[in-house]
């Protein structure tokens, strides 16, 4: 290289040079910007491979609403809104004392049927002592009228006073059917049935009435039907008349949450029942709960929907339609789950869905 004899050829070749730094640097942006987007492209592909993921998914919980079986005034109250109840435990009490009367009077019902029924079977009807007087009455009301007849055929008796005597007889014949018959009665009226054996149908018929009532009076003792915690009880109110069959409560089974994913039909091709899945709540973002596949809808969202899509029109669009995947939480979770709140869900199929 020559010499540089002057500051002025020096300047005038950092002047050159310094574009064609330039330039290199120019060259090396434009081809590693693609390059990176490509290699982030790659990643996040083979990231969503073997797994589909949702949004729309949101923590279920069993609930149960509560209501009186029997109706009256609300008399006491033992639970609040959030309370945490037991199975069987007492929730609030109806006015037991409508119930008490009833119960009283069919008891009542019962020992008067039981009796009649011992009555029954100890009246002269059933003892068949009124037979054995009509069938003595016919024994006499015969005799007399053998003689009758044969004082007659002698000559010594008027007709009217043998019509009597034949008379005599027959009311005595009619007298023993009447009491064969109330006999007879009698005893169908002590008979058991086949439906209740052993026991007669009035017993049986007014032990069921008490039954019944006691039933009721039971039922004025509204417990809860499982575990869970109170809600909406705001329409529990001391001295409400409860309607019965009315809900007046609801009870939520926190112990048996569930995520309902509502996945792509798309999202479904590789998706089977046992399949693990990754659940993150909304609410609490530093909690990952881990959950499997537990059943997947039988149809579609909008196919169980009140007012179903009707897509016989001229203007149809489709649309990518969603089924519900029932996704069960493995473990208990460090927080409490409430229903309703959101969730994301991922399930992890082993495969992409091209």
């Amino acid at each position: 290289m020559a010499d540089i004899d002057s500051p002025i050829e020096a300047a005038t070749l950092a002047v050159t040079a310094q574009p064609k730094q330039r330039n290199w640097w120019r060259l090396a942006l434009m081809f590693s910007v693609p390059l990176l987007l490509l290699v982030a492209a790659g990643l996040y592909w083979l990231s969503l491979a073997g797994k589909v993921s949702t949004d729309n998914s949101y923590v279920q919980q069993d609930m149960v609403t509560v209501s009186g079986e029997v109706g009256g005034q609300i008399v006491e109250i033992f639970v609040g809104e959030g309370d945490e109840v037991a199975a069987g435990q007492l929730l609030f009490r109806i006015d037991p004392e409508p119930y008490r009367i009833a119960l009283a009077q069919a008891q009542a019902d019962l020992a008067g049927a039981q009796a009649n029924v011992i009555a029954l079977a100890n009246s002269s009807d059933m003892t068949g002592v009124d037979i054995a007087a009509a069938r003595e009455d016919i024994g006499f009301a015969q005799a007399r009228f053998d003689r009758v007849a044969a004082l007659r055929e002698s000559g010594f008796s008027t007709k009217a006073d043998y019509e009597a005597a034949e008379q005599s007889v027959a009311q005595a014949r009619a007298s023993l059917h009447q009491a064969e018959a109330r006999q007879r009665e009698a005893r169908a009226k002590l008979a058991t049935g086949p439906a209740v054996p052993g026991e007669n149908p009035q017993i049986a018929l007014a032990r069921a009435r008490m039954a019944d009532a006691e039933l009721a009076l039971r039922r004025t003792e509204v417990r809860a039907p499982a575990a869970g915690r109170i809600a909406q009880a705001d329409r529990l109110q001391l001295g409400q008349q409860l309607v019965a069959n009315l809900p007046v409560l609801t009870l939520v089974m926190s112990d048996a949450s569930y995520i309902e994913a509502n996945f792509k039909e798309t999202d479904l091709t590789h998706m089977k029942v046992g399949q693990r899945a990754r659940i993150e709540l909304d609410a609490y973002p530093d909690l990952d709960l881990v959950g499997r596949v537990a059943s997947i809808g039988a149809g579609t969202g909008a196919e169980f929907s009140v007012l179903p899509a009707q897509n016989a029109t001229g203007n149809w669009v489709k649309v990518t339609q969603r089924v519900p995947v029932r996704i069960a939480i493995e473990g208990k979770p460090g927080r409490p789950l409430l229903a309703g709140l959101s969730a994301d869900v991922t399930v992890f199929t082993g495969k992409r869905n091209d």
